[in-house]
């Protein structure tokens, strides 16, 4: 009889990953649609989900971008994503129509008298080193506050409640699905190693078989 089980030491199974949960594209239509006000705010909460979507942010990068990370004239930001590693973005016309919008009419447009030297308006410190976003006192938002505007927008657009993180998913997935390098998309989101952005390829099994009956000789 043995003394010790000797499979103690073999690990168990391994568990699946579980697929992210990908917001369809006109969910995404209708949700940034819901976000269409003129007001100083409301320009700020389109910009917010323009950049969730449109540039794949995760929402920690989102609220700790500055304004000295922005590169206006190239379309681009400068994220700071994990383990302090810095990533170049590139955003679409839409994301770039609304980072205007909201540096022209949007950003300190809401600070009261009271406000005056608050984090975030024009008479605190370097403008460069401010926030990007920032709330209506002028304060850096928090990742708390993102979600809490992500799911107000849902409700108003009539869609499921939705997490940042899903629009980050839906920004990979709708890009593998019209034909993005999985290399580069990982270079956009920011994964150390691309076995994370594998991920999205189980999601979008529609887009590899439309490719596979494209290319391989004997489909």
């Amino acid at each position: 009889m043995l003394g010790a089980d000797p499979t103690r030491q073999l690990p168990g199974p391994r568990r699946r990953r579980r697929l992210p949960r990908v917001l369809p594209l006109g969910d995404v239509e209708t949700l940034l649609a819901a976000a269409g006000g003129t007001e100083p705010l409301a320009l700020r909460d389109r910009l917010i989900l323009e950049l969730l979507y449109g540039c794949g942010l995760r929402s920690q990068e989102l609220v700790s971008l500055t304004m000295d990370d922005v590169r206006a004239g190239e379309a681009q930001l400068v994220v700071h994503g994990k383990g302090a590693k810095t990533r170049i973005v590139p955003m679409g016309e839409e994301a770039a129509a609304s980072l205007r919008r909201y540096l022209g009419r949007g950003r300190g447009a809401g600070a009261t008298p009271a406000d005056t030297g608050a984090v975030g308006t024009p008479s605190a410190g370097r403008l460069g080193e401010q926030p990007l976003v920032v709330t209506r006192s002028g304060r850096a938002l928090l990742t708390s506050d993102v979600r809490r505007l992500l799911l107000k927008y849902c409700r108003l657009a009539g869609i499921e409640p939705a997490s940042p993180h899903m629009l980050r998913h839906a920004y990979a997935t709708h890009m593998l699905e019209r034909g993005a390098d999985l290399r580069a998309i990982q270079e956009l989101l920011g994964h150390a190693s691309v076995s994370t952005t594998q991920v999205y390829t189980h999601v979008s099994g529609a887009h590899l078989r439309r490719v596979y009956d494209l290319h391989h000789p004997r489909a």
